[in-house]
This record gives C-alpha cells, sequence and structure tokens, in this order.
C-alpha cells in the first residue's frame, strides 16, 4: 500500500492518455515550420489550461522539475538579497546556498526576495504565507513560495513567484512551473520559454501535467481523511495548521528506521521525512526547526496519501500501525 504520496503520486490515467497523445505531436515547439507551430499551439494551449486549473492569471515557465523552478526564482529575479525560512525544501538551499535566515522580527526590507513554502513536506503544516506576503509587499520584499505540496490539492498563496510539480499530484515526473506575476520580475537567460529558460519544451509532460490538475478527483474526501488522523490519536505531530494528507507520526518507542523495516514489510510504503533526506540518519532539519526534541524526531516517520489512496488503505494502515510494539 502507497502511502508516499509527498514523495511522488502516481501517474493518473488521464496524465498517461495524455502524454500519448503528446508523444504523437513530436516536433520541436520552436520550430518555424508547420510540425513546429502545430507543436507550439498544443504547448500554449497546457499553458492556459494549467493556469486556469490553477486560477493563476501571471505568467507561467515550464521546468524540468521543481529544483530547475527555485533555481531560476532564487537566482534570477531582480533581488539583491536572498533570505529563506528555516523549513524550506532542500532544494532551496541548494539554489541559494548563501541566502540569509528569515526572521519576522527583521523584515527584508526592499530588493528583497524571500521564500517560504506553503506546505511542509515533513509535517504537513500549512505556512502562513499570504500574511506574511501581506506584510512585506508595502515594503518591496518579493515573495517565493514552493508550493509543490499544496498545488492541485488546495488554493495557491497570492505571491510574486511559486513553484508547482506535476509528480506531487499525478503528473508525470520530470515537468513543474514557475509561476511569475510578471516577466519583469526576472533577468533573461536567453534560450526557449521566451527566453527565460534554456532546453526544448516538454510537450507531452505539459499535457500530462494539465490532465493531472484537471482531473482533479481523490478516492478518499476529508472526513475520511480526518477521521484517518483520529484513529493515529496523539501519534500525530500537531504543528500549526495542517493539511489532512501528510502526517508525521512519532511512535512511543520505535525508531524510525524500524518502523520503516517494519511497515515495509507489513507491505506498507512510507518514509522519513522527504525524499532528498530520508536516507540519512542524521536528525531531520525540517523537525528541528520546528521545535520536535531530538528523541520525538528518531522516531519519527511520515504517511502521504494522494489521489488514489482509499478508505480501506487507511483503516488497514490505522490497524498496522496499532499493532507496532
Amino acid at each position: 500500500m502507497y502511502l508516499d504520496h509527498a514523495a511522488t503520486s502516481p501517474l493518473r490515467p488521464e496524465a498517461r492518455a495524455a502524454m500519448e497523445e503528446g508523444f504523437r505531436i513530436w516536433a520541436n515547439p520552436s520550430s518555424p515550420h508547420a510540425e513546429g507551430r502545430k507543436a507550439k499551439a498544443a504547448l500554449e494551449d497546457q499553458r492556459a489550461r494549467i493556469k486556469a486549473a490553477l486560477e493563476w492569471d501571471g505568467e507561467l515557465i515550464f521546468t524540468s522539475g521543481a529544483s530547475e523552478a527555485l533555481w531560476i526564482a532564487l537566482n534570477r529575479t531582480k533581488a539583491a538579497r536572498r533570505i529563506v525560512s528555516a523549513v524550506e525544501h532542500d532544494a532551496v538551499f541548494r539554489a541559494a546556498p548563501d541566502a540569509e535566515s528569515f526572521s519576522e522580527d527583521e523584515p527584508p526590507g526592499e530588493g528583497a526576495i524571500l521564500a517560504v513554502q506553503h506546505v511542509n513536506a515533513e509535517t504537513g503544516t500549512i505556512n502562513p504565507v499570504d500574511a506574511i506576503a501581506d506584510k512585506l509587499k508595502p515594503i518591496g520584499t518579493l515573495v517565493l513560495s514552493d508550493c509543490s505540496q499544496s498545488a492541485g490539492k488546495i488554493a495557491l498563496p497570492e505571491v510574486d513567484l511559486i513553484v508547482v510539480s506535476a509528480h506531487k499530484f499525478g503528473g508525470p515526473i520530470g515537468i513543474a512551473a514557475l509561476l511569475v506575476r510578471d516577466f519583469s520580475l526576472l533577468e533573461p537567460s536567453g534560450g526557449h520559454e521566451r527566453g527565460y529558460r534554456q532546453g526544448t519544451e516538454n510537450l507531452p509532460g505539459a499535457m500530462g501535467m494539465a490532465a493531472a490538475l484537471e482531473a482533479g478527483e481523490w478516492a478518499t474526501t476529508p472526513e475520511q481523511r480526518g477521521a484517518f488522523r483520529e484513529a493515529l490519536g496523539g501519534d500525530v505531530l500537531e504543528i500549526g495548521q495542517q493539511v489532512d494528507y501528510i502526517a508525521a507520526l512519532a511512535h512511543p518507542t520505535m525508531s524510525a528506521q524500524a518502523l520503516l523495516i517494519r511497515l515495509d514489510a507489513m507491505g506498507f510504503a512510507v518514509s522519513a521525512g522527504s525524499a532528498c533526506s530520508s536516507g540519512t540518519l542524521k536528525k531531520s532539519r525540517v523537525l528541528d526547526a520546528f521545535g520536535v526534541t531530538d528523541d520525538v524526531a528518531a522516531r519519527t516517520i511520515r504517511v502521504s496519501m494522494g489521489w488514489n489512496t482509499t478508505t480501506p488503505e487507511l483503516e488497514r494502515f490505522a490497524e498496522a500501525w496499532a499493532s507496532l510494539t
């Protein structure tokens, strides 16, 4: 039973069908001939569909993944200072290794860009991005929000730049997007995507991304996911306001590594944190930033649901969790 959707969700059948159609439109969208123009028209149609599904009225740049989108946002934006929150994904710190730490007591000010994620991948905590943006907009700070864990699931915040990743909501791996309020915020780099990203556009991927967003429906309801969290009781780490599809669970006695082994043997695919760092034995930087003690962090795993997770699967996991001693 797959309960690691925060790492990657299975490809939706609608996305697979759309990609198969996309593979038949084989030309380079930047080519000037008839086949290229056909591919370009299809690409622009996907761009419009994705923007409509996300209710975004700004610009959209297709990228190869969220990591590339974050790099463009943090390195091409016309900002003199880069500031990041302590709970960002590792990709943010790789894109901006010299970034300053964010403190609400010290507003960044004009000429800065602040990266603050929308939903945390390890705990499901919803950061107050809109409230932060409302405070910073009057003083000229740009706000970038990594919405990889929220796009296609909850409403996006109203900020200057947003990163979304297709494979987190049932689209294909290898396609993502940087949403930009206005191209004037970025320095162009030449190449494709109106000069803001190099590399041939992934039309089949864009078609799969659009189809996955438009599919939308989940096998479970918010009420069913809420009941699952209640069934897990006090083992769920309650950290601020949280989404109902990501839960950090701390076992009373067993280590995270032992839990993963036991649950894998019982047929459950879960993780000990974000996919990029769950293979390490060191304490999660995110849990540390949220104030989780070392002892609790060492006994914490992540369970994350997606579009095809069923209620019987959640019930079976709750029973399995209760049996772990």
